[in-house]
């Protein structure tokens, strides 16, 4: 794939979007955010001159020229910055975030896309190498970073009255994640009902969100396509025939926990699952970030992210992208997964035929109202 869902995303309203753990590190070099919207540490600002203030701009331009998935807004997008350019506008402008943030303001008002985004980095942004590869050290600190956020699992466990519970966090690397799925997995392999919680999850890699998928399919499903403009491919998105753990399979029911802040990779998984009515959404509508792709370095201090992809659905032919994904229930981020644990109860009760454990889960219902 050419680059995850969710690396950076914009958070005029919020800013608790996590990072996709960490793309560009090295030494003396300041980390990429890719969980959008997460500032991190607080940062010394620095002071930029008018020839920096070119360099970003004139680069910004050619990047979104390039690389932005729809070639006439990026026309439209580079034509404003350049009339502001020209304008005067940037030329009173001396501290690097106030410059970051208002390229970002600027881009946002020509055209609101929630992974758009230029960042100041106070310890600058590497090079990539000849091969278009983070350096070694890079992807080292990558990976060391993914580890301590437990590759986006933050929890397994078992509700009341045995409702399985995964929190996600983010959709990390397949190939690092796909052992955890497994265990988790086993883990949950023999609740009544499984809650999948992504009020925190902020993006990641869209084929661990095709694996994560694959256990609760019993067959090969078609979930998603994602249209890149740079290749002018799209590439179709399935559940996979294997995994490496117990699938939880179709028949048992599915619930997701969302908010306001769940975005891109876990609108994404959120999208697919309701499109093909396997899972019932709890909370709130989503953030609205469909447009993955990756981050290009504009000067030292000075990075954006661009998306140069789409995602299109197959049953709705279209995506989340600035509308988010409607629960089919709403309620609070904050009592969501109540909500769906007691709904996940009701549904159980009114299909289970045993009385004995019909009345144990009447007496969960009773205990959790």
């Amino acid at each position: 794939m050419k680059g995850p869902i969710g690396m950076i995303r914009r958070a005029p309203k919020r800013t608790a979007l996590m990072l996709l753990f960490i793309v560009a590190v090295v030494a003396g070099v300041a980390v990429w955010p890719s969980f959008a919207g997460h500032r991190g540490p607080p940062q010394k600002d620095m002071a930029i001159d008018a020839a920096t203030r070119k360099t970003v701009v004139d680069t910004l331009i050619a990047d979104l020229d390039t690389y932005y998935v729809f070639p006439d807004k990026a026309k439209q997008f580079g034509d404003y910055l350049r009339s502001r350019q020209h304008s005067g506008a940037y030329d009173s402008v001396t501290s690097a975030e106030k410059f970051a943030d208002l390229l970002t303001s600027d881009l946002q008002s020509v055209g609101k896309d929630g992974h758009l985004e230029v960042r100041y980095g106070e310890d600058g942004f590497p090079e990539l190498g000849k091969d278009g590869k983070p350096s070694l050290e890079s992807q080292a600190q990558d990976l060391a970073d993914e580890k301590r956020h437990n590759y986006g699992i933050e929890s397994v466990g078992r509700l009341q009255c045995n409702i399985g519970y995964l929190e996600l966090k983010a959709f990390a690397e397949p190939e690092r994640v796909k052992d955890r799925f497994a265990a988790a997995m086993t883990l949950l392999g023999d609740t009544r009902a499984l809650i999948i919680d992504l009020r925190r999850n902020h993006g990641g890699e869209p084929e661990s969100v095709a694996l994560l998928a694959s256990y609760l399919f019993d067959t090969r499903t078609h979930l998603n396509d994602i249209y890149y403009r740079e290749t002018d491919r799209t590439t179709p998105m399935w559940t996979s025939d294997t995994v490496d753990g117990p699938r939880y399979g179709s028949a048992r029911k599915v619930y997701l926990v969302t908010s306001n802040d769940t975005f891109s990779a876990g609108e994404d998984f959120s999208y697919a699952l309701k499109n093909l009515k396997r899972a019932t959404l709890v909370g709130e509508t989503t953030g609205g970030g469909a447009h993955p792709g990756e981050p290009r370095r504009l000067a030292e201090h000075f990075a954006a992210f661009v998306p140069s992809g789409r995602s299109i659905s197959p049953i709705t032919h279209t995506d989340w992208e600035g509308v988010g994904v409607s629960p089919d229930i709403q309620a609070s981020a904050k009592n969501a997964l109540d909500v769906a644990h007691m709904q996940a109860l009701k549904d159980a009760q009114a299909v289970e035929k045993d009385p004995e454990i019909k009345a144990v889960l009447t007496e969960c219902v009773d205990e959790l109202k």
